[in-house]
C-alpha cells in the first residue's frame, strides 16, 4: 500500500492522480472537469507515553481542473491549502512544552495520465508543496517530487494499478510504492482507496456498500504522515516535525445530486508517532501516543 513510506505531499499527488482518473470517468459533456473540496477534522486528545496529551483540529480544502483529450489522455492541476492547529498539554516528552502548534501547508500538484492501449494508462503527478510551522522559512519548507503508476481499466470500469513516488520531504529523500484500486465485487459492494479530499487520505483501502437512495457507507483504513518545518523561535529552531498515524474509519456519504457530495467520517487514530528532528534532520526526541477519535467532515464538488 502507498492519508503517507507516504506522506502528505506523496498523498496529494496520488490523490490528485485518483481524481484525474474519476472525474474523466464522470464526464457527460464537456472535457473540462473543475471541482473543488472542503474538509473540516477534528482528532480528539491522544494520551503520549511519558505524560501529556495532544490533540488536532484543522480545515483541508482541494480545488483544480482536468481535462479530458480523449484516447485516455487527460491533464489537470490541483491547488492544495492545510490548516491544522495542534494543542499540547504536559508533554514531557518535550519538555512539558508543545512541539510545535499550527502548521500551513500551500501547494501545487499537475497531474498527467496518457492512455497507451489494451486498457492500461501511465500516471505521471509532479507536486510542490511548502510545508510549516508559523514562524519557519518558507523556503526551508519545500517538498517536491512525483509519482509514476501504471493502471489497467477492465470490463465494467473495475481498475487496478501499481505505482512508486520518489520525494524530496524536508532533510529527507524518499522512495515508495503504492497501490491504485477501483473495483466493484457487485452492485452494491465496491473496493476503493479512500476518498483523496477526505481526512484520512488516500493511502488505504475501503469497502463500500450502495444502499438505495442517495446514500453509500464504506468502512477502512489508511496511512496518514505530516512532515513539516518547525518555527525558528520554537523550542527546536528550524527543526522538522512529523506526525504518522493509521486512521481506521467509517464514512457515511449523502449524494447531493450528481455533482455533489457529502461525507461524514468517524474512527480512531491507532498506532501515532510524534517525532522532532533538529535543522540537519536527526533525531531529537520521538513520542509515541494512544488511539485517538477522529471526526470529519468532506464535501466536494463538481461544476
Amino acid at each position: 500500500m502507498s492519508w503517507r513510506s507516504q506522506h502528505l505531499a506523496t498523498l496529494s499527488a496520488l490523490g490528485a492522480l485518483l481524481a484525474v482518473a474519476a472525474s474523466a470517468q464522470g464526464a457527460e459533456t464537456s472535457p473540462w472537469q473543475p471541482f473543488a473540496s472542503a474538509t473540516a477534522v477534528y482528532q480528539g486528545s491522544a494520551d503520549l507515553d511519558q505524560g501529556g496529551d495532544y490533540r488536532m483540529s484543522g480545515v483541508v480544502l482541494r480545488g483544480g481542473t482536468a481535462y479530458d483529450f480523449g484516447g485516455g489522455t487527460r491533464a489537470g492541476i490541483t491547488l492544495n491549502y492545510d490548516y491544522l492547529d495542534y494543542s499540547f498539554s504536559s508533554a514531557s516528552a518535550f519538555g512539558s512544552v508543545g512541539p510545535w502548534n499550527i502548521v500551513q501547508r500551500y501547494g501545487v500538484t499537475v497531474p498527467l495520465s496518457f492512455g497507451v492501449g489494451d486498457g492500461w494508462s501511465l500516471g505521471f503527478a509532479p507536486s510542490v508543496d511548502w510545508v510549516k510551522e508559523n514562524g519557519a522559512h518558507t523556503g526551508d519548507s519545500l517538498i517536491w517530487g512525483a509519482t509514476l503508476s501504471g493502471v489497467r481499466q477492465f470490463e465494467g470500469g473495475n481498475r487496478l494499478g501499481l505505482g512508486a513516488g520518489v520525494y524530496s520531504r524536508i532533510e529527507k529523500t524518499s522512495v515508495f510504492p503504492f497501490l491504485v484500486v477501483d473495483w466493484r465485487i457487485d452492485e452494491r459492494w465496491r473496493l476503493v482507496n479512500p476518498l483523496p479530499s477526505g481526512p484520512t487520505g488516500p493511502a488505504g483501502l475501503e469497502l463500500d456498500y450502495r444502499f438505495d437512495g442517495n446514500w453509500t457507507a464504506g468502512i477502512g483504513a489508511a496511512y496518514r504522515s505530516l512532515r513539516f518545518r518547525l518555527s525558528d523561535s520554537g523550542p527546536v529552531r528550524n527543526g522538522v516535525g512529523e506526525e504518522r498515524g493509521v486512521p481506521v474509519f467509517v464514512r457515511v456519504t449523502r449524494s447531493l445530486g450528481n455533482d455533489m457530495t457529502l461525507h461524514f467520517y468517524g474512527g480512531v487514530v491507532a498506532g501515532g508517532k510524534l517525532r522532532v528532528e533538529n535543522s540537519s534532520g536527526d533525531l531529537v526526541r520521538e513520542e509515541d501516543s494512544d488511539p485517538a477519535p477522529l471526526f470529519g467532515l468532506t464535501f466536494v464538488g463538481r461544476f
